[in-house]
Order: structure tokens, then sequence, then C-alpha cells
């Protein structure tokens, strides 16, 4: 047996294979009842004290860490990373100037839903509208979503022409150009930030005994339902005649277009729906949060959020859901290691990449790919 049997056989990739076979074997009712399970037990979690898993929780140690907090952030991240995974992951656009989109849905709800925000007291002063006057949350989420994908369509469309390093520069400076504009400007509140963010419970008040700012659990719980209808959305839109244009474009551009596939049109495509995504998730870290400013939106977070994606398997939405709960998780449940868990959790994202550098949960018809163009090396050489 070569080692490459053996690996594949008995490695991480043989295990998962494996694994897959034995899901799809089983009848549909027993899979579906294990999704269901899994859901509640997702659901379950700000409560996990389950004998041998309490250990998991970040305040198990610390005893002052909000545990369903993390959750709510792990919640958010996972949507990010779906997000940025139909650019990076399915249609094969690397961009990292995400935080940019994750900014236009954070300072959307801001902008139009707080009574402190300077557009608000504009429209109450133009209108003689009362001081306690501002746009609902449910209102600002269609307007976040459409702002943000007017400008991914504006930021795709002079920039999608270009490929490689060359977009993945335009991108970063796109994030770069939205946090310095926001810090800027008056209209957006300037470098002080804006306060009293509201939720579905309207802004932050200690009548709110629901959304509130101290229980997160209701915050998870809303952010796992956002995640879950996402998750099936995307699924169905990946297995949709955009989702396989969007796999032709990244595999073969030209090849794609000969074959009769637009690629600008779908990339564009691409860029607007995850930028959707990314200001979906933004408007749920404001309306939790209940303030934000500028500085909270800076290139090393876009930075983490591709790291998500190319960490946990690019093009798989359970790797990238996997790799943005480690990032999210890990460096809070060894928050006891102040001075070094950036620095261990840094050697510990170097070391994946190295063990696995098509990601932990890889996808299946780019882990094929990669095989193939190294059986291809192979033989060349």
């Amino acid at each position: 047996m070569t080692t490459d049997t053996a690996t594949s056989k008995y490695g991480i990739g043989g295990l998962r294979a494996k694994f897959g076979e034995r899901w799809a074997g089983l009848p549909k009712w027993q899979r579906s009842l294990a999704f269901i399970a899994f859901v509640i037990f997702l659901y379950y979690l700000p409560y996990l004290g389950i004998p041998g898993l309490t250990w998991l929780r970040t305040d198990y140690i610390a005893n002052g860490n909000n545990w369903a907090g993390v959750l709510f952030t792990c919640a958010v991240y996972v949507l990010i990373a779906i997000g940025l995974n139909v650019v990076i992951g399915l249609a094969g656009l690397l961009d990292l100037g995400y935080v940019g989109f994750f900014a236009v849905g954070a300072y959307s709800v801001a902008l139009f839903g707080s009574t402190q925000s300077p557009v608000v007291k504009s429209l109450q002063a133009q209108f003689g509208l009362s001081e306690e006057w501002a746009v609902a949350w449910a209102i600002c989420i269609p307007i976040a979503l459409c702002l943000a994908m007017i400008s991914g369509v504006l930021l795709g469309g002079p920039t999608l022409r270009l490929r490689g390093d060359y977009l993945a520069i335009v991108t970063l400076g796109f994030g770069e150009i939205i946090r310095i504009v926001v810090r800027n400007v008056e209209w957006s509140g300037g470098p002080a930030g804006i306060a009293a963010i509201p939720g579905p419970q309207g802004k932050p008040s200690p009548d709110n005994n629901v959304f509130g700012l101290i229980d997160a659990k209701p915050w998870y719980w809303l952010a796992l339902t956002t995640v879950l209808l996402i998750v099936w959305l995307v699924r169905r839109l990946e297995n949709s005649r955009v989702g396989r244009a969007w796999l032709a474009v990244r595999e073969d551009e030209d090849a794609a277009a000969v074959m009769g596939v637009y690629p600008f049109k779908f990339k564009l495509w691409a860029f607007a729906i995850g930028a959707a995504l990314g200001a979906l998730s933004g408007l749920l870290y404001a309306s939790r949060n209940g303030f934000i400013e500028p500085n909270q939106f800076n290139a090393q977070l876009s930075i983490l959020f591709v790291a998500m994606v190319v960490v946990g398997g690019s093009g798989n939405m359970a790797g990238v859901a996997l790799g943005a709960v480690l990032l999210a998780y890990l460096p809070e449940r060894f928050r006891e290691f102040s001075e070094w868990r950036f620095l261990v959790f840094g050697l510990a994202l170097v070391l994946v990449m190295l063990i696995r550098p098509q990601g932990l949960i890889p996808s299946r018809r780019r882990a094929r790919e990669l095989k193939d163009r190294q059986e291809e090396v192979a033989v060349g050489v």
C-alpha cells in the first residue's frame, strides 16, 4: 500500500469520505431526524450543562464570560463566512475588503434606526418629527440589504474585470475607504460613533425584556435562525443555474465564456449577494452591541473573515461554518491565557495551513481538483 493510499484511507480525508458514504446510505427519515436533533442541540447550547461537555463553555473557568454572547458572535461569524464563501468559494473571487459590506450593514441600522444618528436628527428637523422618531428596525433590514447590494455593484462594476492579486488589492482598498469615510464625515457620527442602535424591540432600554443588552440568549437564537434560513437559501442557489455558472467561472473564466456563460454578469451577482449577507451580519452585530464606531471595522477583521473561509474549506458551507466557529470561539475559550492566546492561536492557524492546505472540511469537488492537479504535476515531472 502506497503512502497516498494509506493517507486517503486512514487520514482525515479518508474518514470524511467514509462518514459521507455511511451518511448517504442512511434512509431519508433517519438523516432528517439527525438534522433536527442537531438543530435542537444548537438552540440548546446557551444552557449547555451536559456532563462531560461543560468544559466547552467559555465561562467554565472565567465566570464573568458571557457564554451566550460568545455563541452570538459565533453565529454572526458563520453568517459572514457563508456570505464570503459565495464570493471566494463559489465564484473564485478573492475579496479582502469584505469588512466594508459588514460596516455598511452596521451603519445602515445605526444611521436610520438610532435617535442619536445625525441622519435621523436631520429628518426630524426637516419634517417636524418627534425627537423619539426613527426608522423601525424591521425596515432597516431591507435598507441595509439594498445599500450593500448597491455598494457591491458599484465596487464590482469597474473592478471585476481584474483578476487575482489585483482584485484583492482593490477590494482591500474598498474596506479601508469605508472605514476612513465614516470616520471623517459628520453624518456618520465621525470617530465618536453612534449609540442607541435599536434592536427588534426598539432602542436599548431596561424595558426590553427579550432583546436586551444583558441577556444574549435571544440574540443568539435570532442569529441562529437567520443562519439556518440563509444556509437553506444559499444551498438552493448553489444547486441552481447561477451556482453552476459560478463554478464554471471559478474554474476557467475563458472556457466558461466560450460555453455561453457571461462571466462578468455572474461575478457581479456573486459580489452583490455576498455583500447583502455581509450587511445582514453587520446589522445583527450593531443591533446587539447598541453602539458602533469606525475602528471596529479595520483591515485585520477583514483578513480574519478570509481566514475563516480558508481554514474551514473554501467552497464548502459546512467547512466555512466550522472555520468561523473555531476562529470566534477559541480566543474566548482560552481567554485565561490572555498574554499568549493570540500567539498560540496564530501558530495553530499556521499548522492547519501546513497540514491541511485545502481546509478542515474542503469541498469534495475542490479536493478532487487539487488531487488531479497534483497528479498532473507528478506526471509532468
